[in-house]
């Protein structure tokens, strides 16, 4: 008795396929271009996929665009800072987010700068009474990504570095404290 692993006797490769097996293959075949038919379209017109401009940009001149961010925005008795206007300027270096904590108005719509002094960081953030509703953006030196936010509910949304980027990796998170306006 042969096994599943043994090689079938005679010229099994000139045997006709079965009319069954033809129909699901066919099935398979015509299942598989939809499905890339349909994520190529949502990817293309759907509303999950992040949008934004993307811009060349220096690691310095970019530090020095935060810098001028923070010193234009206002601060609370805590600390946490409030954009001077519709941009947010924040930045990932290793083990922080320069530029966060920051205070927003719920349901107004804010450019979020992002970038990176170092390496790659992950950019996650998730309110904090429910985990599950998150976004995940990859910041890369030499790169500002510029991502319309807008934030519908007020609370305190946490943001992580979720991409690996050395051994303080473990305290690398901020704030969005979103209020009512």
């Amino acid at each position: 008795m042969a096994g599943p692993f043994d090689e079938p006797e005679g010229n099994w490769w000139d045997e006709p396929v079965n009319r069954r097996e033809s129909i699901w293959l066919g099935i398979a075949g015509v299942w598989s271009l939809a499905i890339f038919g349909w994520m190529s379209g949502f990817t293309r017109f759907g509303d999950q996929n992040p949008i934004g401009q993307t811009f060349d940009v220096d690691p310095d001149e970019y530090q020095a665009m935060v810098s001028e961010y923070k010193e234009a925005a206002d601060e609370t008795e805590e600390g946490h800072l409030i954009p001077p206007g519709d941009s947010v300027y924040i930045a990932g270096r290793r083990f922080d987010w320069d530029g966060l904590p920051v205070v927003l108005e719920a349901g107004h719509e804010y450019d979020i700068h992002l970038g990176s002094y170092d390496v790659q960081h992950g950019f996650s953030v998730r309110p904090e009474e429910n985990l599950s509703k998150q976004i995940n953006l990859q910041v890369f030196p030499d790169t500002e990504w510029v991502v319309p936010m807008t934030f519908d509910e007020p609370g305190t949304y946490h943001v992580i570095c979720n991409e690996f980027c050395g051994r303080g990796h473990n305290s690398m998170h901020g704030e969005f404290i979103v209020e009512e306006p």
